[in-house]
């Protein structure tokens, strides 16, 4: 996976996410949603086949890589967990 900042400012951040899909962008996306201070997620992918995911994040009250970086944290967590409940199988 490449990151790739396309535009930045206090409450805008839009970037890349070379090599994933929808599996990690919806993921990663629902996780956004649940950051306090996000106003506005979304992610698009131009082409199914050979498009690059573009999200953007506007956020009020928060810095949107900071929130960036608590979904992350969530869905490691989360991913953490999972890994857990299958192993006790």
């Amino acid at each position: 996976m490449k990151f790739n900042v396309k535009e930045e400012s206090k409450t805008r951040l839009v970037f890349e996410l070379k090599g994933e899909t929808h599996t990690l962008c919806n993921i990663l996306k629902k996780a956004l949603q649940d950051v306090k201070g996000v106003e506005t997620v979304s992610y698009k992918i131009d082409h199914p086949l050979i498009g690059i995911p573009t999200f953007l994040i506007e956020t009020k009250g928060i810095e949107p890589r900071k929130a960036l970086k608590e979904a992350l944290k969530s869905v490691k967590t989360q991913a953490q967990d999972f890994a857990k409940e299958v192993k006790s199988l």
